[in-house]
């Protein structure tokens, strides 16, 4: 069902992984998309998967970058700030470079991104701001510190944002997923492998455990999420942090 035909969406970090299913999925569901990431082949592969999906390179991280992806786009009623790294170091050995980079991706780009869509949703009286943060945005993990802080960020963001648009036909939510099957969890994967001695399913499978349910969240259960709080019905949902972890919160 094509319920958001008509609509322009703009989906950062759309080459790999969750950024990809949710550009996918709102494809499916009729909307016009744009995907945006600092690498353009990745977001080609993505593109060629529908007519629907336009590709444009794009520096979250970069107020100028970010300036003129909208320039070229125009304004949008569906932003996805999906664009984020991770990097793993004990509190202790975290250098003010590791803290900066965690920072400026995973929250000044959340940051960035729904600002710029922001003036034409409020022109429009419509839109749908959706962050994707993590677990890491609702409780601590160890030897993420700079991540989590991050992403708790992005939730205060997604609720404050939320309070201010309450009363326009704007809402702001967050999705909070834990450990998900894309390549960034592979990264995770080497670290432990690097680090512990552990083999490479030994370390997804401790990874998995954290998930009451003992299972790696998949990409596609993050984006049929996004397409709720896309429909009417979900208008009443705003200002939320929705954990989709298995039960892991």
């Amino acid at each position: 069902m094509e319920f958001l035909k008509g609509k322009q969406a703009l989906v950062t970090g759309g080459g790999t992984g969750v950024g990809a299913a949710i550009a996918l999925a709102l494809a499916g569901a009729g909307a016009k998309v744009t995907i945006s990431g600092r690498r353009q082949a990745p977001l080609d592969k993505v593109a060629a998967q529908s007519d629907l999906i336009e590709t444009m390179t794009a520096d979250v991280t970069n107020g100028s970058s970010i300036s003129r992806l909208y320039e070229e786009i125009g304004p949008v009623d569906i932003v996805v700030a999906n664009a984020g790294a991770a990097e793993s170091a004990p509190f202790g050995k975290v250098e003010l470079a590791h803290w900066q980079r965690m920072i400026d991706v995973n929250l000044t780009g959340v940051f960035l991104t729904l600002q710029g869509a922001l003036p034409g949703m409020l022109e429009r009286d419509y839109g749908r701001m959706i962050s994707v943060a993590s677990t890491a945005g609702l409780k601590g993990y160890p030897y993420v510190a700079p991540y989590c802080a991050a992403k708790h960020g992005v939730v205060g963001l997604t609720k404050a944002l939320a309070l201010e648009t309450a009363k326009t036909g704007i809402t702001v939510n967050a999705l909070c997923p834990g450990f998900v099957d894309t390549p960034l969890l592979e990264q995770s994967v080497q670290n432990i492998v690097e680090k512990t001695g552990r083999s490479a399913d030994e370390a997804r499978k401790m990874l998995a455990a954290n998930n009451p349910q003992g299972r790696l969240i998949s990409p596609t259960e993050i984006a049929e999420t996004l397409l709720w709080l896309c429909c009417d019905s979900s208008v009443a949902i705003t200002g939320q942090a929705i954990s989709i972890s298995g039960g892991e919160i």
